[in-house]
């Protein structure tokens, strides 16, 4: 299993909206989530930055990643969801949340 945290900003003014969202998920994105092999997804909010946390249990992570990003249903809640979004400046090439690096864990 592999723990990955990342960040991004929240728009001003879509704060009820995206909460509105998350409340509600979509089945068929639900379900993909779980396809893709993540679990323990959490989404954080926080003056307006969202750290997202999930737990990867698969054997490749790029694959899952390419499966779940040509989903109909997980575009079309992208599609939604992406425009309340903004990117961190400083994230890598083709990141849309910026990847954070654990530096401490316990159990």
């Amino acid at each position: 299993m592999k723990r990955l945290g990342m960040a991004i900003k929240l728009r001003p003014g879509h704060e009820e909206e995206y909460k509105r969202y998350h409340a509600a998920v979509w089945p068929e994105v639900l379900s993909k989530i779980s396809e893709c092999n993540i679990r323990n997804y959490s989404v954080f909010f926080k003056d307006n930055i969202l750290f997202g946390y999930l737990e990867y249990y698969g054997a490749n992570i790029k694959e899952d990643w390419a499966k779940m990003a040509v989903d109909p249903k997980t575009q079309e809640w992208w599609e939604h969801t992406d425009p309340m979004q903004e990117p961190l400046e400083d994230r890598s090439e083709g990141e849309w949340w910026t990847s954070m690096k654990e530096i401490f864990h316990t159990d």
